[in-house]
């Protein structure tokens, strides 16, 4: 193990939003781990881009790229560059990592990192890049969304093209969630600490007639606004475009068939 994490540099601060962890031999690991490729997608799946509590860490349906968004603490696909398929859809992982109760969020997600880094054999570096994203932040009327109750249920997430159902989110993993329907990188600037309870619904830009070998695509309402629209009338928030550095991960390698349990 500490072979691999040798290859994992120190990672540069970036835009002042966020400090990726680094690696090294005495970092923390998982007491129990559980990482394995998830069933082939069909119709709905529902995703977990990186949940804890009680020193538990929980991903699904999520790809490699994803992952290591989790595990990094940053925001977009674009801040990763790999292989194809690490971004792939019909790639995906599920993962289960348990610590001590009060382990801290942030060494959860070098525990990851670690996990991650010996499952997949990385080999990472990190370098800054000028690139262009969408900054989340709040439209001038302040957020329409309702915030979570402590025992409303964290069940029944759909995420898919015209339409996001999601509770107990944070506005980060909002801005995760949406980077899948926008093709472009969204960076959090909202300020919002809490979670919420999410529905969006929304036009998808290249919305096409169902493919006949696909007849039990559900049908998408095309009355509903673009994303952009519906993101800041039914949100309350607004997508800027803006363009600055970016600290980017480098994957220069990493096995597509993990290590498993």
């Amino acid at each position: 193990m500490c072979r691999s994490f040798s290859r994992v540099s120190v990672a540069l601060a970036f835009v002042a939003l966020v400090n990726p962890p680094s690696l090294n031999a005495q970092s923390p690991a998982f007491d129990v781990a559980s990482l394995k490729p998830a069933p082939p997608p069909s119709g709905r799946i529902s995703v977990d881009l990186g949940n804890t509590s009680h020193g538990r860490v929980t991903l699904a349906n999520v790809t490699l790229s994803e992952c290591l968004r989790f595990a990094f603490k940053i925001y977009t696909d674009a801040q990763i560059s790999g292989p194809d398929w690490i971004k792939d859809h019909r790639v995906l992982f599920d993962i289960v990592g348990q610590a001590p109760p009060d382990t801290p969020r942030d060494d959860l997600r070098l525990m990851t990192l670690g996990l991650l880094t010996e499952r997949f054999m990385l080999e990472l570096r990190h370098e800054p890049r000028q690139l262009s994203y969408l900054a989340l932040v709040v439209d001038k009327n302040g957020p329409k969304m309702h915030e979570s109750k402590d025992d409303s249920s964290a069940s029944g997430q759909i995420v898919r093209a015209g339409r996001i159902t999601y509770q107990h989110v944070s506005s980060l993993t909002l801005a995760v969630l949406l980077t899948r329907f926008t093709g472009q990188p969204i960076i959090d600037m909202t300020g919002l600490k809490g979670q919420y309870d999410v529905q969006l619904e929304w036009t998808p830009d290249n919305l096409k007639a169902p493919h006949p070998s696909n007849a039990t695509a559900e049908p998408v309402d095309v009355t509903t606004p673009s994303l952009f629209a519906a993101v800041r009338e039914q949100l309350g928030l607004k997508l800027e475009m803006r363009k600055g550095p970016l600290d980017v991960v480098v994957v220069d390698h990493a096995e597509r068939v993990p290590i498993v349990n």
